[in-house]
C-alpha cells in the first residue's frame, strides 16, 4: 500500500474501501475480504446507517485498531449537538477514536459542527477532521471560522470530472482530496473510454485499474466500491506501473466539466436538509 501525507503530519492509505449502500449484512464479509487483500482505510458514514456492522467487522478482523485508518462522517441533521453525536457514532463503531471525521455536507450549522470536531481532536477522540461536498466558496468561509485546517475533502473527482477549481483552492492549506465516485460510479461512458482499454492493453491491467492510476498519479485518495472479490484485490493492483506524462495530459481531455452529482444545488441540499434518519437503528 502507497500513502498521503496529511497536512497535520498523518498517513492516509492512497486506496480505501468504501462501504456507501453496503447493507450491514454484507459489510462483514466484504470487510473480511478487503482486509485480506491488504485494505487499511475504511470509510463509512453515520447515513450510511452500516456503522455498527463496520465496527463488528474491524472487531472480527484480528488487526490492531492502530492497523486501520477508519474514516466516517456527520449529518447536517446533527451538526447542532455534534458533540453528542460524536459520542454516538464512537459508540456505534465500538473503538476508542476515529482517525478521520468529516462533515458530509456544507449545508446546515456546519460552523457550529466544525468547533465541536476541533474539540473532539483536542480530546483525542478524533484524529484528523475534513469535510466532504463543500463547495470552494463554503470551503473558503469554513477557513475563517476554523482553528484547525481541514485535513481531507471528499469529493466526487474522476477524469469526467477532475474539478482543478476545487484543486487549486485546497493547494495551499496542502488539503487531500479523496474521491467517492473514482470510476464515475460505474459509469460505462467513463470506464469504456477508449483511452482506458488502450493504456490497459500496454500495461496488462483493467480499464478500472488504469483510472484508480490517474487518481493516485493525480494526488486523489480513492474509495473504490465492490463486493465482487476479483474486483476488491484488483483496485488495490495499481502501484506497479506509471502512467507517462503524455497519457495523463491524454486523460486530461476527458474532462467535461460537469459532476453527476450537483453540489450546491439549492433543490437538492433542500432534500438533504429534510433527511432526518435515525442512526441508533442499526444492527
Amino acid at each position: 500500500m502507497e500513502y498521503f501525507k496529511l497536512n497535520n503530519g498523518m498517513r492516509i492509505p492512497a486506496v480505501g474501501f468504501g462501504v456507501y449502500l453496503i447493507p450491514s449484512k454484507e459489510v462483514g464479509p466484504a470487510l473480511k475480504e478487503a482486509f485480506k487483500d491488504g485494505y487499511r482505510l475504511i470509510d463509512t458514514a453515520n447515513a450510511y446507517l452500516n456503522e455498527v456492522a463496520v465496527g463488528q467487522a474491524i472487531k472480527a478482523s484480528g488487526l490492531k485498531r492502530e492497523e486501520i485508518f477508519l474514516t466516517t462522517k456527520l449529518w447536517p441533521s446533527e451538526y447542532e449537538n455534534a458533540k453528542a453525536a460524536i459520542a454516538a457514532t464512537l459508540k456505534r463503531l465500538d473503538t476508542p477514536y476515529i482517525d478521520l471525521l468529516l462533515l458530509h455536507q456544507s449545508i446546515g450549522n456546519y460552523l457550529a459542527a466544525w468547533k465541536a470536531l476541533e474539540e473532539a481532536v483536542d480530546q483525542g477522540l478524533v484524529k484528523a477532521i475534513g469535510i466532504s461536498n463543500f463547495t470552494v466558496e463554503r470551503y473558503a468561509d469554513l477557513l475563517k471560522h476554523a482553528r484547525i485546517i481541514p485535513a481531507v475533502s471528499q469529493d466526487e473527482f474522476h477524469p469526467f470530472y477532475p474539478s482543478p477549481k476545487l484543486k487549486d483552492a485546497f493547494r495551499k492549506e496542502k488539503v487531500v482530496m479523496e474521491s467517492w465516485y473514482p470510476l464515475g460510479h460505474g459509469d460505462q461512458a467513463l470506464i469504456e473510454a477508449p483511452i482506458f482499454g488502450l493504456l490497459g492493453k500496454k500495461y496488462h491491467k483493467t480499464n478500472a485499474q488504469i483510472i484508480l492510476r490517474w487518481h493516485y498519479q493525480m494526488g486523489n485518495v480513492t474509495l473504490p466500491k465492490s463486493l465482487n472479490p476479483i474486483h476488491i484485490k484488483e483496485n488495490l493492483g495499481i502501484f506497479d506501473f506509471t502512467l507517462t506524462q503524455d497519457e495523463m495530459a491524454a486523460i486530461a481531455k476527458l474532462d467535461r466539466g460537469y459532476p453527476y452529482y450537483p453540489v450546491g444545488d439549492a433543490e437538492n441540499e433542500k432534500r438533504l436538509l429534510q433527511w432526518n434518519p435515525n442512526f441508533e437503528e442499526q444492527h
